[in-house]
C-alpha cells in the first residue's frame, strides 16, 4: 500500500458537511450521533483490508486547517462566521470515533459521537475505502490521456446543452488523483458551463467555487426530534436562522417528495432559491415541481432544481430537453466524473442510524423515493410509512 495518507487536507471534504456542521454546533451542540457503513453493492473486500484502512484513519488525526485555507473559506463563504472558522481551526479528527472491524471479505463501520464532531467522517471515509478497495484488488484503469479525452466529450455535450454543471464526486471516486485531474480539466475547459465542486480542498488548490447545502442527515435529525410530519418545514426553518438567503437549496426527498411538498409552504417556496433533487423520476419531479411553484403564482423560470442523482450525458440530456422554457436545471454530477475509469464504481454509503434528540437514542430513517435508497430500522421505516401514510 502506497505509504502516503490517501487524504492530506482536512478539507478534503464535501462542502455541506461544513455547513451542516456549522449549523449542528450553533443549533444543536449536546446532540450525539450514530453513523453505519452500508455496502450496497455487496463488494468483497481484500483480506486485511480493515487495517490498511485503520492505518490512514489514525492519519487523518493529524490534518489541521490551516491558514491559507481558513482564508479561502473567509473569501469564498462569508456566512461561515468567525466563531466557527476558529471552531475549524482547532478541530482534529478523533479515530476512537470509528469502529472498524472484518469478517472475511465483509468489513463493518459504526461512527459514534458529538453530531458536530461525527459528522465530518462520512464522506472521506468513503473516499478513503473507495480509493483502498482499488489499490489493493489491483483494479486497472484506463490512462490519464483517456480519462482527459473522456471528460472533454462529456463536457462538450454539456456545453452543447448550454447547462451548467457542478462536480459532486468526492465519495466514491477512484482516487484523488483523478478526481484532481477532472477536476483541473473542468476548469480549464468549462468555461461558463462549469459552476463549481463540493470539495472544498481541491476547490481552494483550483481556485474553484465550493458548492452544497445540506444532505439528508439534517432533516433525518429533525424528524427524531420534532417528528415526520414536520421534520422538512422545521428543518428548512433551521437552516434559514443560521444562512438566510445564503445556500438556499432545499432538499426533497428523504421523506419522499409528497410530503416535502406538504411542508413546502408559500413563503419557503418564494425564500429558498431552489429544489434540490436525489431520487426518483426526474421528469415528474420536474412536473410536480412547477405545479407546485404555480400553485402559489411564482414563475418556476425564476428558481431552481439541482439535479444530483447519479447522472450521465444520457439522463442530463432528457432532464435539460424536458426543463427547457419550464424552470432553470444544474446538474451537479459525481460518480460519472470523478469514477469512470475502467473499473466498476462503488456503490457504498455511511449514514446516520441514530441520535439522541433529548434523553435517549432514536432510529432515524430516510425514506427516499426510491425503496433501494431507504435507510435505518426495518421497524421504524415501517412506523415512519405508517405515520406519514405512505404505502
Amino acid at each position: 500500500m502506497n505509504e502516503f495518507p490517501i487524504l492530506s487536507s482536512l478539507l478534503d471534504n464535501d462542502f455541506y458537511k461544513f455547513t451542516m456542521q456549522n449549523a449542528v454546533i450553533k443549533l444543536f451542540p449536546l446532540v450525539k450521533a450514530k453513523y453505519k457503513f452500508i455496502n450496497r453493492g455487496k463488494h468483497s473486500f481484500p483480506k486485511n483490508f480493515s487495517n490498511s484502512l485503520k492505518e490512514n484513519l489514525d492519519k487523518m488525526a493529524h490534518l489541521k486547517l490551516s491558514k491559507k485555507e481558513r482564508f479561502f473559506l473567509e473569501k469564498n463563504c462569508p456566512y461561515l462566521d468567525t466563531a466557527y472558522l476558529d471552531f475549524l481551526n482547532k478541530y482534529q479528527y478523533n479515530p476512537k470515533e470509528v469502529n472498524i472491524s472484518q469478517k472475511g471479505k465483509d468489513i463493518q463501520i459504526h461512527i459514534e459521537g458529538l453530531w458536530y464532531r461525527t459528522i465530518l467522517w462520512e464522506v472521506p471515509l468513503m473516499a478513503i475505502i473507495s480509493e483502498l478497495y482499488y489499490q489493493l484488488t489491483g483494479a486497472n484503469r484506463i490512462s490519464n490521456k483517456k480519462i482527459i479525452l473522456l471528460t472533454k466529450k462529456k463536457l462538450n455535450k454539456y456545453k452543447k446543452l448550454n447547462i451548467k454543471i457542478g462536480e459532486y464526486g468526492t465519495r466514491r471516486r477512484y482516487s484523488y488523483q483523478i478526481h484532481k485531474l477532472v477536476l483541473k480539466f473542468l476548469k480549464k475547459e468549462g468555461s461558463s458551463s462549469f459552476i463549481g465542486s463540493s470539495n472544498v480542498h481541491l476547490s481552494h488548490i483550483l481556485s474553484i467555487k465550493p458548492i452544497g447545502t445540506h444532505g439528508h442527515e439534517w432533516i433525518m435529525f429533525h424528524a427524531a426530534k420534532y417528528g415526520y410530519n414536520i421534520a422538512d418545514k422545521i428543518a428548512m426553518k433551521n437552516w434559514l436562522n443560521i444562512y438566510g438567503k445564503n445556500l438556499g437549496i432545499a432538499l426533497s426527498d428523504t421523506y419522499t417528495t409528497p410530503i416535502f411538498f406538504k411542508n413546502f409552504d408559500q413563503k419557503l417556496a418564494n425564500i429558498f432559491e431552489g429544489i434540490r433533487h436525489d431520487s426518483g423520476d426526474p421528469i415528474s419531479f420536474t412536473e410536480e415541481t412547477i405545479k407546485h411553484y404555480k400553485k402559489f403564482k411564482i414563475n418556476p423560470l425564476q428558481k431552481k432544481i439541482i439535479f444530483s442523482d447519479n447522472l450521465n450525458p444520457y439522463k442530463v440530456a432528457n432532464i435539460s430537453s424536458f426543463c427547457k422554457n419550464k424552470i432553470t436545471p444544474f446538474f451537479c454530477i459525481g460518480t460519472n466524473f470523478t469514477n469512470d475509469v475502467g473499473p466498476t464504481s462503488m456503490n457504498i454509503v455511511i449514514k446516520m442510524v441514530k441520535a439522541i434528540p433529548k434523553k435517549k437514542w432514536i432510529s432515524v430513517v430516510k425514506l427516499s423515493n426510491v425503496k433501494e435508497k431507504s435507510t435505518g430500522d426495518k421497524k421504524m421505516i415501517f412506523y415512519a410509512k405508517k405515520i406519514l401514510q405512505i404505502p
